[in-house]
């Protein structure tokens, strides 16, 4: 199935206010995947362990894969932090990203209603001003072949802008490429064709 293109996050980001005389940083991150954002949640809360909080969230594939969606209060009353965070994330089209946003206490509460207005709107802003750029999903292959088709792939991989990722050479040539997910069906069909249903195509499983 193909995958379309998403938005991730360009470069990391930092949002600061202070609201009732508690200090909220937010940062936004490009995380691909949960282990990316778990360690850069970890990373936040080492750099900011005298906080009174490191609350995060995270979308760490596609935009509206849920599977890979995660969040936390740190401390702060339930569903007050963590949930409109995500939301925040979650309803803006970018994916692989993660928010942390510390807090360092300033003495006044600022009641249930105050602080998901303070941790979602903090993140809010934040994306408001993050630079982000498309990803391409991509489908890598193995295409095993005779040394007489090599030209034929080299060929058909720089029509579909196809990455060749590596090369092993033995009594035939295995090539290893990368390419749009999204023309990958087509590209396995040309291959097919042009050379007769003898270069084998093999995706990963």
């Amino acid at each position: 199935m193909s995958d379309s293109p998403y938005l991730i996050p360009a470069e990391s980001l930092i949002f600061e206010e202070e609201i009732k005389k508690s200090r909220f940083i937010t940062y936004l991150a490009h995380t691909p995947g949960v282990d990316a954002a778990k360690q850069f949640i970890e990373e936040m809360k080492e750099k900011h362990k005298d906080a009174r909080h490191n609350c995060w969230a995270y979308v760490a594939a596609k935009p509206n894969d849920s599977t890979f969606w995660g969040c936390s209060d740190d401390g702060e009353p339930s569903g007050t932090a963590g949930r409109p965070m995500l939301a925040q994330l979650s309803g803006s089209g970018i994916g692989e990203i993660s928010a942390v946003v510390t807090r360092y206490f300033g003495g006044v509460k600022l009641g249930t209603g105050g602080l998901v207005k303070a941790y979602g709107g903090g993140v809010k802003q934040a994306l408001e001003l993050l630079q982000t750029t498309e990803k391409i999903p991509q489908q890598e292959m193995l295409i095993r072949c005779d040394y007489d088709h090599v030209s034929l792939v080299e060929h058909l991989c720089q029509e579909f802008s196809a990455d060749i990722l590596d090369r092993q050479y033995t009594d035939h040539i295995e090539i290893s490429v990368s390419l749009d997910s999204r023309q990958a069906n087509e590209f396995q069909q040309l291959l097919t064709n042009r050379s007769s249903g003898t270069v084998e195509c093999i995706l990963p499983d």
